[in-house]
């Protein structure tokens, strides 16, 4: 009897050990969710301030017509990729393609601040000036929640690779999540200089 009992409590205590890794993986993975919200709220400002400062720059940037749809065009491809990231944080291929999205968004609207510098009274225009200044802002708060979104990422997926947490992982589906980078590539570049 003592031995059924013995082995009783040593099926509940392992089921209580695998019970609470189990709950710990859900944890992470809402840590992972709640994370990403963060980045929503702050790309979400973000796209929203894309037309207004399309808007401001239009009467200026005529001829630029090419440049300001491709500001839109873009924009309009990170709020869908947004959308999609939004549905599952933790899906690899919806971050990669966010990320994909972000920097041909960084990479458009630097090609219209560039264009914007050869046309001195917009860049006086206070509307332009608050805009980049809003963009500036809203680009440190995306900063931040992106480092808080890639930290819950790493703890995250710490959580289901160590034993015997990854065998849990795996038969639950918890996959591992994917860091957010959207930076610009060529920022990572390194600068050519040249004596020539």
């Amino acid at each position: 009897m003592s031995i059924l009992l013995a082995l009783i409590a040593f099926i509940i205590l392992v089921a209580l050990f695998f019970i609470g890794i189990y709950n710990r993986l859900v944890n992470l993975r809402n840590g992972v969710k709640n994370a990403f919200s963060q980045i929503d709220v702050q790309l979400t400002r973000r796209y929203d301030l894309i037309p207004n400062l399309v808007e401001a720059v239009k009467g200026y940037m005529k001829h630029e017509k090419e440049t300001l749809d491709a500001v839109i065009s873009a924009r309009n491809a990170a709020v869908t990729g947004l959308k999609a990231a939004g549905a599952n944080p933790s899906d690899p291929e919806a971050i990669r393609q966010l990320a994909g999205a972000e920097a041909a968004l960084q990479g458009s609207l630097g090609k219209m601040f560039a264009l914007a510098e050869a046309y001195p009274d917009l860049k006086a225009n206070q509307n332009m000036m608050q805009f980049q200044e809003e963009l500036a802002s809203t680009e440190n708060k995306v900063a931040f929640a992106r480092q808080a979104f890639n930290d819950a990422v790493m703890i995250y997926n710490n959580g289901r690779e160590n034993f015997p947490n990854n065998i849990l992982a795996g038969m639950f589906n918890f996959n591992a999540a994917e860091h957010l980078e959207i930076e610009a590539p060529e920022k990572r570049e390194a600068p050519k200089v040249s004596f020539t």
